[in-house]
This record gives C-alpha cells, structure tokens and sequence, in this order.
C-alpha cells in the first residue's frame, strides 16, 4: 500500500481512500485504512474506539444516516510518519444538511495504515462553503 516511510504522495492516497470510504458510507473499507490495534478519538474528551472492528462498527453507526457527502482538504503538514490535516464535508444527515470543518492528526504503521487517528471538528447546520482562505489542496 505505501513505503515503509510513507511520502507526501502515500498520505494523499491514504486520504483519498478514507474520502472514498465516506463517500461510499463502506465501514469496511474504512476500516481496512488502519492498523488491527488501531486507536481512533473522534471527541477528545470521550473514549476512543480501540481496534480495527470498533472503528468498523462506529463508521457503519455514524454513516448510516448521511447521504450526498462531499469531503474536502485543506494542505497538509508531513512528518516522517504522520500528518496534520483540516478538511472540510457538506452531507445530508437524516435529510437535513450540515456542515463539518474538522483536522486529522494521524500517526501511520511502516505498513502505511494508520495506527491512531485524533480528530476535532466543529458542526454548524446546513451547507455552508469553506471561507475563502481555506484551500482545497489533497485531491
């Protein structure tokens, strides 16, 4: 899947692959993206989900009320092993839009899976664009 140092070009296929995963609302395919012992925080101040079956059993959960997603992101920062990144998703959640503006830090396995995902995101209802400073950059 990637080098055993993932490059800039490996963490934008990652990317695209969680994009792809999210779209297609496919809990597998998500899950596939990390590590056997993964840790996923998607609130801070709650538990993680350990492991590569519960992020496959929340990602079936949190998805299966949303429809026409679209996700975008913002430039990355890279390290040897792990990447800062904001995105941006516009879906319909039972019908209703919402916006999210959210960041990934992401630690990744010499595999290229990840290995722990830490995300922090702020929902506003309804569709809102991403200002005009924000960059759409990982395609």
């Amino acid at each position: 899947m990637a080098p055993s140092v993932p490059d800039q070009s490996a963490f934008a296929r990652w990317l695209e692959s969680y994009r792809r995963a999210w779209i297609e609302r496919n809990a597998t395919a998500a899950g596939e993206l990390f590590t056997e012992d993964a840790i996923y925080r998607e609130q801070p101040l709650q538990a993680p989900f350990v492991g590569r079956a519960a992020i496959q059993q929340y990602w079936a959960t949190v998805t299966a009320t949303q429809s026409e997603i679209e996700l975008r992101y913002g430039p990355m920062i890279v390290g040897a092993r792990s990447v800062a990144v904001e995105w941006w998703a516009n879906l319909r959640n039972d019908g209703a839009p919402i916006t999210l503006a959210g960041e990934f830090f992401l630690l990744f396995a010499e595999s290229g899976q990840c290995r722990e995902l830490r995300e922090y995101w702020a929902f506003k209802e309804g569709r809102v664009e991403p200002p005009a400073w924000w960059q759409d950059s990982v395609d």
